[in-house]
C-alpha cells in the first residue's frame, strides 16, 4: 500500500503538477548508447519545461545540476526528453546496455522507477490570488471556495489527478472549478492557471509550489501565495525532491548524495531566487 501510494504522489507531481510535456512537445532523441560521453554527469531533463529545466539552461533545475557537476569535477552534458509518462524509461532505463543518462534532477522521494537521495528540498502546493482580491484563504475548508473560480491542473483519465483536486472534490467543491490543461504546448503555456489569476479570468488557484512561486515572481500584479495544510484524512500536499540516480550506478549515487549534503546551502539559495515555498518539517514555509 506505502509503495501504491508514493507512486501515486509521484504521479501526481510529474504529471498533476504542470511538470509534463504535451505529446507534440520538442525534443532531441537520445544519443546512440556509443556516442554518450562518459566523462560528464549526464543529466536527464525536459527542453521546454521552467521554471524547472530548459535547454537554455534557464532553469532551477539546469542552475542545481551545475552546482552537482562542478563538485564531481564534471560537466554537464543533457538528455532531452519531455518529462511525462516513459521519461525515466526513455532516458535511463537500466536495462539498456549503455544506459542514456544517470541523473534526474528533481523526482519524488521514494520514487521507485530510480534509486533516489536525501531530498535537496520540499514544496507543497500553495493556493494564488491577486492581493487585491481580499481573499483570505487558509484550507480547503474555507466556505468560500464553493462560490469563486478555481483554477486546478487536471489530468487525463490515464493520471491520477494532484491531491488537492480529490480534497476540494471530497468537500462538493467541482461545480465552480477551472480545469487548466497540465499539458503544455506554445498555445498552453505552464504560466496559464497564474497569468488568468492576474488577469481576473479566475479568482484563485491551486498549483504545485516551484511552479507558482516562479510564475508570481513574474507578474505585474500583486499575488498572495499561501500553503495548503492538508487534513488528518486528506491527501498530503507537501512532498520532498529528491535527484533520482539511474538503478545500479550505486558509486554515482553516492557521489551525489555527499554532493547534495555538501552544497545544500547553495541549492536552496537557487531555489529561493527562482521563488520556490520551502517547507520546513518542523518550522513551516520559508
Amino acid at each position: 500500500m506505502a509503495s501504491t501510494m508514493r507512486r501515486a504522489a509521484a504521479l501526481a507531481l510529474l504529471a498533476g503538477a504542470a511538470l509534463l510535456s504535451g505529446p507534440g512537445s520538442s525534443r532531441a532523441d537520445p544519443p546512440r548508447p556509443e556516442a554518450i560521453d562518459r566523462t560528464a554527469l549526464r543529466v536527464c531533463a525536459d527542453p521546454a519545461n521552467l521554471p524547472f529545466s530548459n535547454d537554455k539552461g534557464e532553469g532551477f533545475e539546469n542552475k542545481i545540476a551545475e552546482v552537482i557537476a562542478h563538485d564531481l569535477g564534471e560537466p554537464v552534458s543533457y538528455v532531452w526528453w519531455g518529462q511525462r509518462r516513459g521519461f525515466v524509461r526513455n532516458t535511463m532505463n537500466a536495462t539498456l546496455k549503455e544506459g542514456r543518462c544517470e541523473i534526474m534532477i528533481g523526482a519524488p522521494a521514494g520514487y521507485d522507477l530510480v534509486r533516489t537521495t536525501k531530498p535537496h528540498y520540499r514544496s507543497t502546493y500553495v493556493f494564488v490570488y491577486r492581493k487585491d482580491k481580499g481573499l483570505q484563504l487558509k484550507t480547503l475548508d474555507d466556505p468560500i471556495l464553493k462560490k469563486i473560480k478555481i483554477g486546478v491542473h487536471l489530468l487525463g483519465d490515464d493520471y491520477s489527478n494532484p491531491p488537492p483536486v480529490h480534497e476540494l472534490s471530497k468537500r462538493g467543491v467541482v461545480g465552480n472549478v477551472v480545469g487548466f490543461d497540465t499539458f503544455y504546448s506554445a498555445q498552453n503555456p505552464p504560466s496559464s492557471i497564474i497569468d488568468a489569476v492576474a488577469s481576473g479570468k479566475i479568482d484563485a488557484a491551486i498549483v504545485w509550489g516551484p511552479t507558482a512561486g516562479y510564475f508570481v515572481l513574474h507578474q505585474k500584479v500583486p499575488m498572495t501565495m499561501v500553503p495548503i495544510p492538508s487534513g488528518k484524512t486528506d491527501l498530503p500536499f507537501a512532498f520532498d525532491i529528491s535527484m533520482g540516480v539511474r538503478r545500479g550506478e550505486d558509486a554515482l549515487f553516492d557521489r551525489v548524495e555527499k554532493a547534495v549534503e555538501k552544497n545544500r546551502a547553495a541549492i536552496t539559495q537557487i531555489l529561493k531566487e527562482y521563488g520556490v515555498p520551502l517547507v520546513d518539517r518542523k518550522a513551516g514555509v520559508q
